[in-house]
């Protein structure tokens, strides 16, 4: 269950893979300094499946980018495995077992899908390997491993080659930052599967999503709710979905906690 921190013990709780402490993040602004987020504590457990999703501007995707390394917090602690990963750069933190999934996939033109995802996984992957994780996301492994990376695929085959890049690494933390951006319905559907087999597969590593997708929220074992820069509901996805499908919008229902329905 993702829960706020209580207690700690020389750096490290058993079971908890990820922990923020008192996590914030502002940006310089002409009229002065614009809180992102503030004060976020949060543990996620080994294993869990979890979403984070809320209005948009909330500060979702600056929390993703601060985990992964991209951006580094105004004050407070990230720890991973009782590690304090703070001041580790976005490479240290992927040598450390964490990736990153971009909203929208980088290009590279001249590599093949086969070199990525030898480059990924750090090995000088078979063709039958890395044609296993082709498959795992949906993909005609003959017909995309020599492919280059570049204008030609479409923006629903780079995320599924991102995830494939993702598996081939086999990281303890794995963050997709909106997943669903910038792809057809088609595209989505097949991406939910993806996520559906990630889950139903995933032992004793962690998954965060980005995402205000109902049909990704409903796949998650916990959901994070967060709005103006704080997290104003988590829990199961069984406590926190029936709340958020029982209002008009996730605006609507961050707007109920946050004014004084928060638990």
């Amino acid at each position: 269950m993702v829960r706020t921190l209580i207690e700690i013990h020389s750096g490290a709780i058993l079971g908890h893979m990820l922990k923020l402490e008192q996590l914030s993040f502002d940006v310089k602004e002409e009229k002065g300094t614009k809180k992102i987020l503030s004060n976020i504590n949060l543990t996620v457990d080994d294993g869990k499946f979890v979403v984070v999703t809320g209005p948009n501007g909330g500060g979702k995707s600056t929390l993703a980018n601060l985990i992964a390394g991209i951006e580094r917090p105004a004050s407070g602690s990230i720890f991973m495995e009782g590690h304090d990963i703070t001041d580790m750069s976005i490479s240290e933190r992927a040598k450390n077992g964490i990736s990153f999934a971009f909203q929208q996939p980088v290009r590279f033109k001249g590599i093949r899908v086969l070199d990525l995802l030898r480059m990924a996984s750090g090995r000088n992957l078979s063709f039958g390997d890395a044609c296993e994780y082709l498959s795992e996301v949906g993909l005609c492994a003959k017909d995309y491993i020599n492919r280059e990376l570049n204008a030609s695929l479409s923006g629903g085959e780079l995320k599924r080659i991102e995830i494939a890049m993702v598996l081939a690494r086999g990281t303890k933390l794995s963050i997709f930052d909106e997943p669903e951006a910038g792809i057809d319905l088609w595209s989505f559907q097949n991406l939910i599967q993806v996520f559906e087999r990630m889950r139903e597969r995933n032992k004793g590593r962690i998954i965060i999503i980005i995402s205000h997708q109902e049909r990704i929220l409903k796949i998650a074992d916990d959901i994070v709710v967060i709005s103006e820069g704080k997290i104003i509901r988590k829990g199961s996805r069984d406590e926190v979905l029936p709340e958020l499908l029982g209002t008009v919008s996730a605006v609507d229902m961050c707007k109920k906690f946050y004014e004084g329905g928060r638990r």
